[in-house]
């Protein structure tokens, strides 16, 4: 029950990342082969209903392109072949992470593309391909006992960052290889290989620094970039200010449904007194503050998920802290083992790391009841270990004028890439850039899976005419019901685990018994005989 329980929860949270993976279905190359070598096979690919001819490939590249004697490594890349006869440009994705893989986009939310163009995915070194940087220390200490954002946690995951750092080092990794910057020679390499003279992008959050940083590497290569939940340079790190004033923006929302108000009139007041006193236990399970906070964090992402998130602490508010509980419990089976750790490390500290910033104590912001918990988590426990490799160019760690046609799409409640400072500190610098913002949408899914009618229509006159098209670009309520809460979901599973102890508690007295009757029964045989 606990195991279905928790995929129920899995499923929840992971919709509030852009979540991707490595796939093991492209083909390995000879350890032998030489750079630029590469192998494709062709593939028929089913996209609902439509069928396409698709190229399973991998390319043999340095994994240090700045050393002359670097030793190779696989990516793969996987092209969908447009049934147009004479497609447009390419457009080449770039999903969301670091940590997370590129090859596991969800084809259909952009299978219209197809119509005009090749897709192109290429894997993402560290994540993807023949290395993965994962990190098991890590992963471990993320799992702590005691508070998992106190101090002593965080030098306990500090510790682990090294230990992996020097484990991977150990193994022969080169972690200055693994940045974004040759992420996108990656792509380069993939695009001559391919043949094609420009192409347009498509990224989603993390993948829209990777773009914006093509942009400034490779500006005649690329055509146009549609940027979707807007990551600038140094915005990795998330700012506990912004977060604290999107949840005011969602409490003044609430504040004009009067069926949520009849529940709690303030929810930002009502989360801070959830959060300030937090319970430690519901019944017999325990509630672990940080890691409620993270979860906490997480499910803020996407509106459905933000709903969730009201409806546990409305209730938690009123007497009723299941649902926390059984945020807390999620943490454990999801959070630690959702990243390729040691590539969002090596992406992260490498573009935006300031060994300076003490991110302990600027990440819990006196006065704001969340601070910034994954900014905690991870930037906090950084500050306390080792990651040894360069950093990028300073050129490329802040905003830089580029001329590339752009397009970014943000949505107005994005509490992981927020739409203001896509619009203050990266707009500026596109001078031929333009900022599309969907209301009261939160990160990627949203903007793909709230009005998805509207998303292709920008999508498609962008692409085809440099020019989006907003004429659908209506206002979306929030909508802050929710029909499977947490505290409902807890109460159910509760409910089926103590039904189930009761079950099996009967069967057992009953066997008992009967075996105590079969007892006394061959003993009045006996007495009988006797």
């Amino acid at each position: 029950m606990k195991r279905t329980v928790m995929s129920i929860l899995l499923a929840i949270l992971v919709s509030g990342f852009e979540c991707s993976g490595s796939d093991d279905t492209y083909p390995v190359l000879p350890v032998d082969a030489t750079v630029n070598s590469y192998f494709s096979e062709a593939k028929p690919l089913e996209i609902g209903s439509e069928n396409y001819e698709a190229d399973y490939a991998s390319i043999k590249l340095p994994e240090n392109r700045g050393k002359p004697a670097s030793r190779l490594i696989d990516i793969p890349y996987l092209r969908i072949r447009s049934n147009s006869k004479n497609p447009a440009e390419p457009i080449f994705c770039l999903s969301g992470g670091p940590g997370q893989g590129n090859m596991h986009w969800d084809w259909e939310s952009v299978r219209y593309l197809l119509a005009e163009h090749d897709l192109v995915a290429v894997g993402y070194r560290g994540v993807d391909g023949s290395i993965r940087l994962d990190c098991p220390e890590v992963t471990n200490a993320f799992k702590g006992d005691g508070d998992l954002l106190s101090d002593e946690s965080m030098k306990s995951i500090g510790r682990a960052w090294s230990a992996s750092a020097r484990r991977l080092n150990a193994e022969g990794v080169d972690l200055d290889g693994y940045t974004m910057l040759e992420t996108i020679e990656d792509n380069e390499s993939v695009r001559r290989l391919l043949g094609y003279k420009r192409v347009s992008l498509l990224s989603g959050s993390y993948g829209t620094r990777v773009a914006y940083l093509y942009g400034l590497k490779h500006p005649e290569s690329i055509k146009r970039s549609v940027m979707i939940s807007v990551n600038p340079p140094g915005r990795f790190v998330w700012d506990p200010q912004m977060i604290d004033a999107q949840l005011k923006h969602y409490s003044a929302l609430w504040s004009k449904d009067s069926v949520m108000t009849s529940r709690t009139p303030d929810l930002y007041a009502a989360m801070r007194t959830v959060l300030n006193a937090m319970p430690r236990k519901w019944l017999f399970l325990s509630i672990n503050p940080g890691k409620v906070r993270v979860v906490t964090f997480a499910l803020l992402f996407h509106r459905n998920t933000a709903a969730q998130v009201f409806d546990a602490y409305v209730a938690a508010e009123r007497g009723d802290p299941s649902g926390l509980a059984l945020m807390s419990l999620a943490y454990d089976y999801v959070v630690p083992s959702l990243m390729t750790w040691g590539d969002l490390a090596s992406k992260a500290v490498s573009a935006d790391f300031d060994p300076a910033r003490d991110y302990s104590a600027g990440m819990d912001a006196s006065r704001m009841p969340l601070g910034s918990p994954m900014g905690k988590l991870l930037w906090g426990s950084l500050r306390y270990g080792r990651w040894p490799m360069q950093q990028l160019p300073e050129k490329f760690r802040k905003p830089q004028p580029s001329n590339v046609q752009t397009l970014l799409l943000s949505g107005s409640v994005d509490f992981s890439t927020p739409a203001e400072f896509a619009k203050k500190e990266l707009l500026p610098y596109l001078k031929n850039g333009r900022q599309v913002i969907l209301s009261e949408c939160g990160h990627v899914n949203d903007v793909f899976y709230v009005r998805p009618e509207n998303t292709r229509l920008i999508l498609t006159s962008f692409y085809t005419t440099g020019k989006a098209n907003t004429s659908m670009n209506l206002y979306v309520p929030m909508d802050f019901s929710v029909r499977w809460g947490f505290p409902l979901i807890a109460k159910i599973a509760l409910g089926v685990i103590v039904f189930v102890g009761l079950v099996l508690v009967t069967v057992i007295v009953w066997l008992i018994r009967r075996r105590g009757k079969r007892k006394a029964s061959r003993v009045i045989a006996r007495a009988r005989k006797a």
